[in-house]
């Protein structure tokens, strides 16, 4: 008995030793992960109270760099622009700047060109990066994407630069024919001729201030402040009436078709004047004795039915350079026929903000040689449809009756686009 309680008791002692080994192991365990590493023995990771708040609602990239140069925060905008990769500040001088504001304490700012990364596009990125210290150990770097700000600039200069060129031109030249006109006082040819070549500069002057008031109207308006359900056939009549004087000088004959009882919703001046643009171009760039159409439908689209107006042309064409800078202000494919046109290089301009203003777009399909297509497409008005025309669905009238009985009224006889749109 006395050897069974001896063994007993030494297995008693020996479990309890073990437990006290155990519980002091899980302890120093815990003390080793509270206790800083070798290599974060002078960092601060711990941000100051309330700065992880506004870093979240800033605007501007925000990095946070301990005294090691290692990322302790960095804001999502901050990866998208490659500002930081595997926790480090990827752009030198701001590395620099961040080194020596956290020696002397100076905030400091300084803007620059970076690379795009991984998109293998020539531009670069325009930024201003601003250095701040917080705290004692740390350093607050604030990046603001400057591109679409330095972008609107450059637009808004070149604007400025082509009116003043566009301007001076009409300008300049009846000034010159005034002077003209009074050294020739003795000639009546001689003045009647200047006098319709200032008649011709005046009528461009007027055409482009018109257009410069029309594109400032449209970007400085909302068409919803004025907007209404307009009838699409309506628009089509009124922009055909535009053109009817130029296309029957030319022989061209205008026809009209598609569904009919369509409307949209929004401006009726700026729409008629969107869709005026796009017939006029269509006739001013189309050869003699050839045909435009104007083909209006519904196409449904995930957000709600559109209606499509596709202008057609059977003209010079537009080549695939061009086609990227067609809807530019000021911009001319054949630069002496719109001087022969009287064209400004606004008139796509002011097509293309109409449509954005109102929801829609406005595409184009062209090939040299063979004319173009123009799309307009804009959101269905949810006002209850009008009552179908007297001409029935999908007929309109040949609204060019100058040209004699040859005409016909089938929307199959518009010059066909083609099955795919851009």
């Amino acid at each position: 008995m006395d050897v069974n309680a001896a063994v007993a008791a030494a297995a008693a002692i020996a479990g309890v030793c073990t437990g006290v080994i155990a519980m002091l192991a899980f302890r120093w365990s815990e003390r080793d992960q509270k206790r800083p590493t070798r290599t974060s023995l002078h960092t601060d990771p711990v941000l100051p109270p309330g700065v992880d708040t506004v870093l979240s609602v800033l605007r501007s990239s925000a990095v946070v760099l301990d005294e090691a140069d290692s990322v302790v925060k960095a804001s999502s905008a901050a990866y998208a622009l490659g500002l930081v990769r595997g926790g480090k500040l990827a752009v030198d001088p701001m590395l620099q700047m961040a080194r020596d504001t956290r020696r002397d304490g100076e905030i400091r700012q300084v803007e620059l060109d970076l690379p795009r990364r991984g998109t293998g596009r020539g531009d670069a990125l325009a930024v201003s990066a601003r250095v701040a210290p917080l705290g004692s150990r740390l350093v607050l770097l604030l990046v603001e994407d400057l591109t679409e700000a330095r972008r609107i600039e450059a637009v808004r200069r070149d604007f400025v630069a082509n009116v003043s060129h566009e301007l001076k031109t009409p300008v300049g030249a009846l000034s010159l024919l005034s002077e003209a006109v009074m050294d020739a006082s003795d000639d009546p040819e001689a003045v009647e001729r200047f006098a319709g070549r200032m008649q011709i500069e005046a009528t461009r002057l007027t055409s482009l201030v018109q257009e410069l008031i029309d594109l400032s109207r449209v970007q400085n308006d909302d068409p919803l402040e004025d907007a209404e359900p307009v009838r699409v056939d309506e628009l089509v009549a009124e922009a055909i009436d535009r053109c009817r004087q130029p296309a029957a000088t030319k022989q061209i004959t205008m026809a009209a078709g598609g569904t009919a009882d369509l409307s949209v919703w929004g401006n009726r001046g700026q729409l008629a004047a969107a869709l005026g643009n796009l017939v006029e171009n269509a006739v001013n760039y189309s050869p003699a004795r050839t045909r435009v159409g104007i083909a209006a439908r519904r196409v449904t689209a995930p957000g709600g039915d559109l209606v499509e107006l596709a202008v057609t042309d059977q003209g010079i064409g537009i080549s695939d350079k061009d086609k990227e800078r067609i809807f530019e202000r000021f911009y001319r494919v054949d630069p002496a026929r719109s001087r022969a046109t009287g064209g400004t290089g606004l008139g796509l301009a002011i097509v293309k903000h109409v449509a954005a203003s109102h929801g829609g777009e406005v595409t184009v399909w062209s090939s040299e040689g063979q004319g173009s297509t123009f799309t307009l497409r804009l959101p269905e008005a949810a006002a209850t449809r009008a009552t179908a025309l007297t001409e029935g669905p999908g007929n309109v009238r040949d609204e060019d009756d100058a040209h004699g009985p040859d005409h016909t009224t089938a929307y199959e006889s518009i010059p066909a686009a083609p099955e795919v749109l851009p």
